[in-house]
């Protein structure tokens, strides 16, 4: 991320993106979580099927909030920490859980926040959500690229596939770092004018090849030998994600490789924190997205058919990468 005031920037993104821990302490809230674990260890399916909730949902809940330091997991249980059973759960004397159902009940009310204040300007620009959502993929991503590139030794790869690559973010720090490569992204319809404007403004235009298509849908362009799937994996769940490794592979030479960047968590998957929320963020957002661990996605990648993979960078972020190849 670009600015000549780094701190304020970061400041002021931290607290817009507050709002998922917040949100996370008053669903358990409303859900009153910390009064039902009070004094037991159960599991996210047995709690699921106790009050009819959807299991995989209460398992990304309850690791977001051991991550938050709410519960604490062992061997797949979860129960209160002492704080959480003195103060959050119902029928403890110190509890402020009337108080947290109050700011539940305000979480609503402050979402009109905008309205209050009057209509938009009359000639503000219609939202457009998936250009929005590519832009804030851009900003997020540009600062960052070339470090990215660098650790996937892009010296070695003629011709990146740049599956689900958005405007092109990564596609061009790649092509800047070797500029004897070419590049083939991948990415739906309504994405392509974005992508394409983008290649011209930069003078890339000549390397990359825009292919239309849904990953979810359709086979990915072949003869490449490096493949990247750059904050992709998190929106799928896990049958969804060894089709799409298994595309990756027919997509790829012999001996290509295959680069995941995105938050690799614990076996457990509370930790770090940032995936274990971003999880939560999935889980509202998509029909079965969440965050995976490494010992997941090594199980994943050999029943697609790579070979078994390494760990490139791990930082605690979505800039996590791993990385396997296609057997020769």
């Amino acid at each position: 991320m670009e600015s000549t005031n780094r701190p304020w920037l970061e400041g002021v993104l931290d607290r817009v993106r507050g709002f998922m821990e917040a949100r996370v302490l008053l669903t358990a809230a409303e859900l009153d979580l910390f009064t039902l674990l009070k004094g037991r260890a159960v599991s996210a399916e047995e709690l699921a099927q106790e009050r009819g909730w959807n299991a995989s949902a209460t398992e990304i809940l309850l690791d977001a909030l051991t991550s938050m330091g709410c519960l604490t997991k062992q061997q797949g249980r979860y129960t209160d920490t002492p704080e959480a059973e003195l103060h959050l759960s119902a029928d403890s004397p110190d509890t402020v859980l009337p108080y947290v159902l109050h700011l539940a009940g305000l979480w609503k009310t402050w979402s009109g926040l905008t309205d209050k204040v009057g209509p938009l300007p009359p000639d503000a620009p219609a939202l457009d959500r998936t250009a929005a959502f590519i832009g804030a993929m851009h900003v997020l991503g540009r600062g960052k690229a070339h470090r990215t590139i660098a650790a996937l030794r892009p010296e070695e790869s003629a011709r990146l596939l740049d599956v689900g690559g958005a405007s092109g973010t990564y596609t061009i720090a790649f092509l800047r770092a070797n500029p004897r490569a070419e590049s083939t992204l991948f990415d739906l319809p309504e994405v392509v004018p974005l992508a394409q404007r983008r290649m011209a403004e930069e003078g890339l235009s000549d390397r990359v090849r825009i292919v239309a298509g849904d990953l979810r849908r359709d086979p990915l362009p072949g003869g490449n030998d490096l493949a990247l799937l750059s904050a992709i994996i998190h929106m799928n769940g896990p049958d969804e994600n060894l089709a799409l490794f298994r595309k990756c592979r027919e997509a790829l030479e012999p001996g290509g490789r295959l680069v995941i960047r995105d938050h690799l968590m614990s076996d457990d998957r509370t930790s770090p924190r940032a995936g274990a929320l971003f999880a939560v963020n999935m889980l509202a957002g998509t029909a079965g997205g969440r965050t995976y661990s490494l010992k997941e996605l090594q199980e994943l990648l050999r029943e697609a058919g790579f070979e078994p993979p390494r760990v490139l960078e791990a930082n605690g972020t979505m800039d996590d990468l791993v990385e396997a190849r296609k057997p020769l």
